[in-house]
């Protein structure tokens, strides 16, 4: 199936006031176990690959992107292309000709003008390249080792007022709200503040993101959905899964040195996890 695009949908999600899978992948074994678990419950997805992967793949976009377009294009289901948290500039401009349709351009840690204006320069360059573009308001925590944000700490919530401020000036397809998720949680205890997810809704005219879902329970998830998130981004949760079952597979196997055969048990265990977290957001 020839790729789509993530604003195509994510604005048919949020129409229908349902939500979009976006899991973050590392390795072509992530990659497939996204597109295996979409296809198990007949649902789009979208593939994410974030500055840190990569960091990670040496510096190198291409690679793992180019084998991310050949997995999605022989896809039974929908499956788009979403460059994650870009801090730098160089690897914006790589993304239209690395297969990705959209970018979540990452200023939040910038204080308010600041971010404003990275986030403006970034969108006016997406958008003549006929990208779709995210941004964040408000700070989660948990990237790069750094701790959640208390709860009641400055910036650590989206304050509604100054988001719609933010879209109107910045011309961003899509916000990432900070309502009490925060990325790399290993644990699913988050609780979300959804009268505050409601005024953002009520405020704001484009998609609403939820970054940092590992951490949160499924009746948590639900209701988010509910109160108008259309896209959630999933990372952890892959990770701990294929970790999880390669460790238990070298623990009952310590003979073993084929990597292909606890790669495939994990690969196995995010394919479940990728649909048991599209069967809560359906």
């Amino acid at each position: 199936m020839p790729l789509v695009t993530t604003g195509e949908l994510i604005t048919r999600a949020a129409a229908a006031r349902s939500a979009v899978a976006a899991f973050n992948v590392i390795t072509l074994e992530h990659v497939e176990a996204v597109i295996a678990g979409a296809e198990s419950v007949s649902s789009p997805v979208v593939l994410q690959v974030s500055e840190n992967a990569v960091k990670f793949r040496y510096g190198r976009l291409l690679p793992l992107a180019r084998a991310a377009v050949a997995a999605a294009e022989r896809a039974a289901v929908p499956v788009a292309l979403h460059l994650d948290h870009i801090q730098s500039d160089d690897l914006l401009r790589q993304a239209p000709d690395a297969g990705f349709s959209s970018v979540m351009y990452d200023a939040a840690r910038l204080p308010y003008l600041d971010n404003l204006a990275a986030t403006k320069a970034a969108v006016d360059w997406a958008h003549a390249q006929g990208l779709w573009i995210e941004a964040e308001l408000g700070r989660l925590g948990g990237k790069n080792g750094e701790p959640p944000l208390d709860a009641h700490a400055p910036g650590a919530r989206t304050d509604p007022a100054e988001a719609h401020a933010f879209v109107a000036d910045s011309g961003v397809d899509a916000l990432a709200v900070a309502i009490g998720s925060s990325h790399a949680m290993t644990t699913r205890t988050a609780t979300l503040d959804h009268d505050l997810l409601k005024r953002l809704a009520d405020t704001l005219d484009v998609p609403l993101v939820l970054h940092g879902s590992s951490g949160v329970p499924d009746d948590e998830l639900t209701a988010a959905v509910a109160g108008g998130i259309a896209k959630v981004n999933v990372g952890t949760a892959l990770n701990i899964a294929m970790t999880g079952a390669i460790r238990d597979f070298l623990a009952a196997h310590p003979e073993a040195v084929d990597s292909r055969k606890y790669l495939s048990v994990g690969r196995e265990a995010m394919v479940r996890a990728v649909a048991d977290i599209i069967g809560v957001l359906a």
